[in-house]
């Protein structure tokens, strides 16, 4: 069932008749604190703007879902299911993404277990870079470009999702999100999106990453 994507957030599952609501959460930094690689004319509008829709879009479609629910409406509970798919995997992979970044001048390269595995799949950082970069400049309209862990393997995946689509879809768990929606970065960038994806590399946090990892493992 579509809910089990967004198990990270509080809701009940079907036949309970409460859920917590969701909050847009606290940046880790000042909007302006990641410049020059993403503004904070971006950042401010990307995180009170766009998060804090998909956060209301989500508490909605989630009050609706409970409404149907308690009246056992399975046509209503279906036809809810692409919203609560679309705004909770936007509020999901957002509050990943703001963790996953860090201003420039705290910036420390992969290290302890995420840089060995890194090595392993990848070969180095820049074996990384050179295949997500493109991957995610190629992704046609909207959507995210993941590093994820596959707990199956225990290897490091690339991946891209459309839209809002969280990576728990395809079965990864996300370690590192990159947004490629245009409100991510238009407002900078214009449409060159590898001006971007060059300058994100500047500003990700691999302390969060691995601690992604280590809580994965």
């Amino acid at each position: 069932m579509a809910l089990r994507s967004l198990n990270r957030l509080s809701f009940a599952l079907p036949g309970c008749r409460t859920f917590s609501t969701v909050k847009l959460p606290d940046l880790p930094y000042d909007y302006g604190a990641l410049e020059p690689s993403i503004s904070g004319q971006i950042m401010e509008l990307h995180h009170s703007k766009h998060h804090q829709t998909y956060v209301n879009g989500l508490n909605a479609a989630m009050e609706k879902y409970q409404e149907a629910d308690s009246k056992s409406d399975l046509a209503a509970l279906i036809a809810l299911e692409s919203a609560i798919k679309f705004n909770g995997g936007g509020h999901v992979n957002h509050s990943l993404f703001w963790k996953n970044l860090i201003p420039a001048k705290d910036f420390k390269p992969p290290s302890g277990e995420i840089a060995s595995l890194i090595d392993k799949d990848f070969g180095s950082l820049d074996g990384l870079i050179g295949k997500f970069t493109p991957a995610a400049a190629g992704i046609q309209g909207s959507g995210w470009a993941w590093l994820g862990f596959n707990k199956a393997t225990g290897k490091l995946s690339i991946a891209t999702t459309a839209n809002q689509d969280p990576l728990s879809t395809q079965g990864l768990v996300p370690l590192l999100g990159v947004d490629m929606w245009e409100h991510a970065f238009y407002l900078q960038y214009k449409n060159v999106k590898p001006d971007y994806l060059k300058a994100i590399w500047k500003v990700i946090n691999w302390q969060n990453v691995g601690d992604n990892l280590a809580a994965a493992k």
